[in-house]
C-alpha cells in the first residue's frame, strides 16, 4: 500500500497557526462525539423499513444515486450511460460495476478540493476502514474492500444508524404519501427515530404535466372529493394532521422564488377552477405558489409544524439530460434571489407571531449579509438555515459565518442539517460542520471577540442544540 501521501486526519479542516489549531481542536473535541441531529434530508424511508436492506455494490452506493458525483464526471465529458445511470427510454447502459468504479477512480482527481472529494475520502476511511487514496491503481482493492463490507450485517442501514450515533433523522415525503414505510419502521419495534417531513410542492405546481394525477392522489389520500379551492385547503390540512400524527415536526417547500403574496378567497377559487379546467394563464402557477406559502405559514401557526423554504434553483437546466435521464439529475443551477420585498406580505401577517418558525435557505450567497441576516435578526418567526447544496462546504460554511453571525447571531440560525440522499456521508458532513465551526470560533477567541467559555457554549449549540430545539426535536432542553 502506498502511504507516501497518506493524509494526516486529526486536525483536518481546522486551519490557521499552531495556536489556532490547538484551540480549534479543543473546541472540536467538546462536540466530536455528540449525537447527530438530522432534521432535514432525503434518505428514503424504505432504507430503514426493511431490516435486511442492503446498499448493493459500491457503484450503487457512491455513484448512481449521487448527482454531486456524476455531474462532475459529466462536466468532463463522461457520458452518464458509462456510469450506469438508467435512461428514460430504456436503452441499455453500462452494467459492469467494476468497470464503472474503475472509470470513477481514474477520474477521482476531478474531485480534489471539492466537498464531494472530502466526503468520499472520509466515508471510505471512517466507515469502511480504507486508508489508501482512491486512484486508478488502488480502485480494484478498494472496490473489493467496500463490496465485502456491504455484505456484512453490520453495514445494514439500521446498524449504521446506531453506529453513526444518529439521534433523529427526518426524511422528505410527498404530501400524498401514505407513509407506509414509516409505519413499518414504527411497527418493527426498532428504536431508531426516523420521522417524515411534509413536502407539498407537486400539489402547488399547477402547470406541471402530472398535476391532475397529484390532485387525484391528494383526494384519495385525504378521502375527499376536490372540486374547489376550499376543498383543496381542507385536504392539505388533513394531510398535515396525518403527517404530524406520524411524528412529523416540519414541512418543506422547494420553490422557484421567495414571493409570498396572498390572494383573496374569490381570486384563489377562480384560479383553482382554471387549473381544474386546463385554462391556466401564464402567471397563475407562480401566483398560486406565492399564495400557498402564506397559507402554509398560517397552517404552521395553527398546527405547530416548522416551515422550511428552499428557493432559488433553476431546476433541470440541461434539456438533453432531462429528456433522456429525467428530473433531478444534478443539472440544477442557482439563480439570483430577493427576500426583503418578497417575504414582506407573509411577514406582515405572521412575522411577529412566536408560534411560527420559518427557516430560510438560499442558493444566492449575496443575500446573506444584505437581506437574510437582517431579516432573521429582527423577526421572531424567522431563522436561517445552514449553507445549502452548493455551499455545504468548508469555504461555504466559513463565508456563511462571516456573512451572517455579526448581524443575526448564532441563535437566529438553526445549526446544521445534512440535506442529503447519501446516507453514508451523513457523519462526514456533520464532522466537517463541527470542525469548521471550531475553526471559526477559535478565530473569534484569538481576536478576543468572545472568550473560551462563550465559544464552548456556542459550538455545542451549532453542533447539536440549535437544530434539536428549532425543529422541535428536544426533550425539554432549555436554551442557555
Amino acid at each position: 500500500m502506498d502511504t507516501h501521501n497518506k493524509p494526516v486526519y486529526e486536525d483536518r479542516y481546522l486551519g490557521g497557526t499552531p495556536h489556532h489549531i490547538q484551540l480549534a481542536r479543543q473546541l472540536y473535541q467538546q462536540v466530536a462525539n455528540l449525537p447527530l441531529i438530522c432534521p432535514h434530508g432525503h434518505v428514503a424511508p424504505e432504507v430503514f423499513a426493511d431490516p435486511d436492506y442492503t446498499f448493493g455494490t459500491p457503484v450503487d452506493l457512491f455513484i448512481i444515486p449521487d448527482h454531486y458525483v456524476f455531474r462532475m464526471l459529466y462536466s468532463q465529458g463522461i457520458p452518464l450511460d458509462a456510469l450506469g445511470i438508467p435512461r428514460r427510454d430504456g436503452v441499455p447502459v453500462e452494467g459492469d460495476h467494476r468497470k464503472i468504479w474503475q472509470l470513477f477512480a481514474d477520474h477521482f482527481y476531478l474531485f480534489h478540493g471539492t466537498p464531494s472529494g472530502v466526503w468520499i475520502r472520509d466515508e471510505l476511511r471512517a466507515v469502511f476502514g480504507v486508508e489508501e487514496k482512491l486512484t486508478g491503481e488502488s480502485a480494484p482493492r478498494i472496490y473489493d474492500r467496500v463490496a465485502e463490507r456491504l455484505t456484512d450485517p453490520a453495514y445494514r442501514p439500521r446498524a449504521l444508524f446506531e453506529r453513526f450515533n444518529i439521534e433523529v433523522l427526518a426524511t422528505t415525503d410527498a404530501a400524498t404519501s401514505p407513509l407506509t414505510q414509516h409505519q413499518a419502521i414504527r411497527d418493527s419495534g426498532w428504536a431508531g427515530r426516523v420521522l417524515p417531513t411534509f413536502r407539498p410542492d407537486a400539489l402547488f405546481t399547477l402547470d406541471a404535466p402530472g398535476w391532475p394525477d397529484e390532485l387525484q392522489a391528494l383526494a384519495d389520500a385525504s378521502g375527499t372529493h376536490i372540486a374547489s379551492y376550499p376543498a383543496f385547503i381542507d385536504a392539505i390540512q388533513n394531510r398535515r394532521a396525518f403527517f404530524k400524527s406520524m411524528g412529523a415536526t416540519a414541512t418543506d417547500h422547494g420553490v422557484p422564488s421567495a414571493a409570498t403574496e396572498p390572494l383573496a378567497d374569490l381570486e384563489a377559487e377562480a384560479l383553482f377552477q382554471r387549473a381544474l379546467s386546463g385554462g391556466l394563464r401564464a402567471d397563475d402557477t407562480p401566483r398560486f405558489i406565492s399564495h400557498m406559502l402564506v397559507m402554509m405559514a398560517q397552517m404552521s401557526v395553527d398546527d405547530g409544524l416548522v416551515m422550511q423554504i428552499h428557493p432559488g434553483s433553476f431546476r433541470n437546466h440541461n434539456p438533453y439530460l432531462l429528456e433522456h435521464f429525467g428530473r433531478d439529475m444534478g443539472m440544477d443551477i442557482p439563480v439570483q434571489m430577493e427576500y426583503t420585498r418578497s417575504l414582506k406580505p407573509l411577514l406582515d401577517r405572521l412575522g411577529n407571531d412566536p408560534r411560527l418558525t420559518l427557516i430560510l435557505f438560499t442558493l444566492d450567497e449575496t443575500t446573506y449579509g444584505r437581506e437574510l441576516a437582517p431579516l432573521a435578526g429582527v423577526y421572531p418567526a424567522l431563522r436561517l438555515g445552514p449553507p445549502w447544496w452548493f455551499f455545504d462546504s468548508l469555504n461555504g460554511i466559513q463565508r456563511y459565518f462571516d456573512s451572517v453571525i455579526e448581524t443575526a447571531g448564532i441563535y437566529n440560525t438553526v445549526g446544521f442539517n445534512d440535506d442529503t440522499r447519501a446516507f453514508m456521508s451523513i457523519p462526514a458532513r456533520h464532522d466537517l460542520w463541527r470542525r469548521a465551526s471550531a475553526s471559526w470560533l477559535a478565530g473569534l477567541v484569538l481576536k478576543q471577540v468572545v472568550d473560551l467559555d462563550d465559544a464552548e457554549a456556542m459550538i455545542a449549540e451549532l453542533a447539536y442544540g440549535l437544530a434539536k430545539r428549532t425543529y422541535q426535536l428536544d426533550d425539554g432542553d432549555k436554551q442557555p
